[in-house]
């Protein structure tokens, strides 16, 4: 499979799943995206277009789009998981069932479970593919908008695999000369990286929402980056994983891109907007900074690790505080 044109599977056909679908296809793989809905698949399939996703970004001919879970599976030598974090049981369930030794799995998921507190590493390896399969699952992360990726601009990822070999492989299948994919071991930091960062992105969002200004959003991606680092170490990450493009790399572009999902939620927060109608003004598309503030919460108090940025954005988000007292309190903390 090095290198090499080969079938390519992906399930999701929200921005980022049919951003990665149309990466693949002009890559020159035989790419099929699975999708939900009906009108999404009819769309790409007649109009060669994402229309509700992903508008304004055609597709290759060649793409097609289906939604037949089993047959994207089936047919497909590399498949790309792109379906929120919350949804992987739900949307894999029996279909795990028809991975077979060949084939590689390359989760696209960045999230945190709420309910386990597990990291989709986990959640694959425990809950869904089974054991055998465990060893051909590979993990993408990275500061990558889906329109941009769409687009065909220079973009930069890494790719993680506990066994190095398989990382290399999908490096191959992936790069381009416009999309760089690097490779890692650190399943665990590459995933917590691209998990947390959503969070700080609410925050930063909330920060520009109030009109706290530069110094601010400065002091909120460094300070939660550190955060960000001593959670992931105390899970088992490298501490150098975070300073690349899985750690500060997607940070720092989820905290300052305009069109970010995560950043926006915040800086309608920010401006007195309920968290609810935000939602649901949304179509359907997830921010999972949301859910994972919970997690984060949840996951700092079991490990111990002390994380009063992330304390005070779940305050905001969640509890309804007022977010000037929240920056008045971790600011008057005890100064170290």
């Amino acid at each position: 499979m090095a290198g090499r044109a080969t079938t390519v599977g992906v399930i999701g056909g929200g921005s980022w799943g049919t951003a990665l679908a149309i990466h693949c296809a002009r890559r020159g793989h035989d790419t099929v995206v699975w999708a939900r809905g009906a009108a999404t698949v009819e769309a790409i399939n007649s109009r060669h277009e994402n229309t509700e996703y992903l508008k304004g970004h055609p597709c290759p001919p060649s793409l097609r789009a289906s939604n037949d879970l089993a047959e994207v599976i089936t047919r497909s030598e590399l498949l790309l998981m792109v379906v929120p974090t919350q949804y992987i049981i739900h949307t894999l369930g029996e279909a795990a069932k028809l991975l077979q030794p060949h084939q590689i799995l390359v989760s696209c998921s960045k999230g945190i479970s709420l309910d386990s507190l597990e990291t989709v590493a986990e959640l694959l390896e425990e809950r869904v593919v089974p054991p055998e399969f465990r060893p051909r699952l590979a993990y993408l992360s990275g500061p990558s908008f889906a329109a941009e990726v769409a687009a065909g601009l220079p973009t930069a990822v890494t790719v993680a695999a506990k066994d190095e070999e398989l990382a290399a492989r999908v490096q191959a299948l992936l790069s381009t000369p416009r999309f760089r994919c690097y490779r890692s071991t650190d399943v665990v930091g590459v995933e917590l990286g691209g998990a947390l960062k959503n969070v700080l992105a609410i925050a930063c969002g909330i920060s520009d929402g109030m009109g706290f200004g530069n110094n601010s959003r400065a002091a909120l991606i460094t300070r939660g980056l550190y955060e960000i680092t001593k959670l992931a170490v105390a899970r088992g990450a490298h501490p150098l994983t975070m300073s690349g493009l899985a750690g500060m790399g997607d940070l720092v572009l989820t905290c300052t891109g305009a069109c970010v999902r995560n950043r926006t939620v915040g800086l309608r927060l920010g401006r007195g907007e309920r968290l609810e109608d935000i939602q649901a003004s949304m179509g359907g598309a997830v921010a999972e900074g949301v859910p994972t503030a919970v997690a984060i919460r949840r996951l700092a108090s079991k490990m111990g690790v002390e994380v009063p940025i992330m304390e005070g954005i779940h305050a905001v988000i969640h509890l309804g505080a007022n977010a000037q007292k929240v920056v008045t309190d971790v600011m008057s903390r005890e100064l170290k």
